[in-house]
């Protein structure tokens, strides 16, 4: 039987779409960055004014008419080599002799770092809702499929029965952790500086860096030097990185249960898609596999920002360039597989008897631990019972691995070791090899974890 997707999709009408979310790209703009830019200024300036520095009324005058033109900045900056000052220059332009009272008392960083700041917390907010839509979409998935029996892995080799529910409800939780690690890494990474050239605040009052960052909706640095400290950073693009590592973890495992001699899980695949410009039958795990490849850059991008931390003094620009790259490179990779992540978890195809098949592939070798627990408990040593279940399973492991004698069972193996005879009922052998008891406690298990 196969499970389709738990929604409205269907084979006929449904494509996976290209990446479509132009909020978190806009983000990473030249105009936005520069009306970021530009809000800091004219914060800064009104703080001024009100603490009597700037003439009365020359925040009412320019706020009207400051503007910037980014084409025209990069021309400045083509001859200044300087993108603050051929902001500014161009902003000038807009204000004529006014504008001697814009970036009074500051320096570059207090616009760049806090606007990055800014920029790292839109992004960020936006990475948490897409953490909660994969939340949902596993947790929907876990609920559909609590009771939905299948084995268990370790090291790649049958162990005991499990659920593909409870399979899920591990990924559920994992991600509720990394939407919590999330938040605080946004709230870290939340906080601007306005304070001059080495953080002394020389040249302002605290109370400008105060009220700009209040309104940017930004923490103020308790102290900084010229620059927000990078540690900062490092944790915000370290819990993009985890989160990536979680998003791999899943395409990892659903990857494997997509392999042929598994197939208990597949991939959304649409009518007319392709797998292979070779092999027609191909069904490949493609957005799974672009996550995984996705993650490893994610990692890379947090060892940049770990290598940022590290700075000459009160600032050097080491740090600077890597962070055009990274900021908007991480965001909008981990954006993209998130949503990949959710749609595939939404579509992707579930196949329970290809479950109980595999649960039963090695013919009842998985409840090798329930019989070594009867026998023990019927008086035998643990050394003896181990002895007796591991002589009869590995009958059965070669018979299983070659196909030969299908009708030897495990369990009929040891219903004929004399070793065995009188010391477990066939009522206790029954419920030794029935898969649900194995998993008697999936509703409580699901209810520890929020489902």
């Amino acid at each position: 039987m196969l499970i389709r997707p738990s929604n409205t999709y269907n084979r006929t009408n449904f494509m996976i779409p290209r990446y479509t979310r132009p909020e978190m790209g806009a983000i990473w703009t030249e105009d936005n960055k520069y009306k970021i830019w530009l809000e800091i200024e004219l914060l800064a300036m009104e703080k001024q004014e009100q603490l009597g520095i700037v003439p009365s009324g020359t925040s009412a005058k320019i706020r009207p008419i400051a503007t910037f033109q980014p084409a025209r900045i990069d021309e400045i900056e083509r001859e200044t080599k300087h993108d603050v000052i051929a902001f500014l220059t161009n902003v000038a332009e807009s204000v004529g002799p006014d504008s001697r009272f814009i970036h009074l008392g500051m320096t570059s960083s207090d616009v760049v770092d806090t606007a990055f700041s800014v920029q790292c917390m839109q992004a960020g907010k936006l990475l948490i809702d897409g953490i909660q839509k994969l939340i949902d979409a596993l947790g929907a998935r876990a609920r559909e499929f609590k009771d939905t029996p299948m084995i268990g892995r370790t090291h790649g080799i049958h162990a005991e029965p499990t659920t593909f529910g409870i399979k899920l409800a591990v990924l559920y939780a994992e991600m509720k952790r990394a939407k919590e690690r999330m938040e605080h890494a946004v709230k870290t990474i939340s906080v601007g500086k306005i304070s001059g050239a080495v953080g002394t605040f020389e040249h302002l009052d605290p109370s400008v860096e105060e009220y700009v960052c209040a309104k940017l909706g930004l923490e103020a640095a308790p102290v900084s030097t010229q620059i927000v400290q990078r540690d900062r950073h490092a944790e915000f693009f370290t819990a993009i990185a985890l989160v990536g590592a979680s998003l791999e973890k899943i395409a990892t495992e659903l990857r494997h249960l997509q392999r042929t001699e598994v197939r208990e899980v597949e991939e959304f695949f649409a009518k007319g898609q392709k797998g292979s410009s070779a092999m027609p039958h191909k069904r490949n795990p493609i957005t799974w596999e672009r996550v995984s490849g996705l993650a490893r850059l994610l990692r890379g991008y947090a060892m940049t920002a770990m290598e940022n931390v590290a700075l000459w003094h009160e600032r050097d620009i080491s740090h600077s360039s890597t962070e055009r790259v990274i900021g908007p490179d991480a965001t909008i990779a981990l954006d993209y597989m998130l949503d990949l992540m959710a749609r595939s978890v939404q579509t992707m195809f579930v196949y329970p008897e290809a479950m109980r098949r595999n649960l039963d592939l090695t013919r009842g070798l998985v409840f090798s631990q329930p019989l070594l627990l009867l026998l023990a408990k019927s008086g035998l040593s643990r050394e003896e019972s181990y002895k007796i279940v591991q002589r009869n399973a590995m009958k059965v492991w070669e018979l299983a691995a070659s196909g030969a004698q299908p009708e030897i069972t495990f369990r009929k193996l040891i219903e004929q070791d004399s070793d065995v005879a009188g010391r477990i009922s066939t009522a206790d052998l029954d419920k030794a090899f029935d898969p649900a008891q194995a998993t008697k406690h999936v509703d409580r298990i699901f209810e520890r974890v929020g489902l």
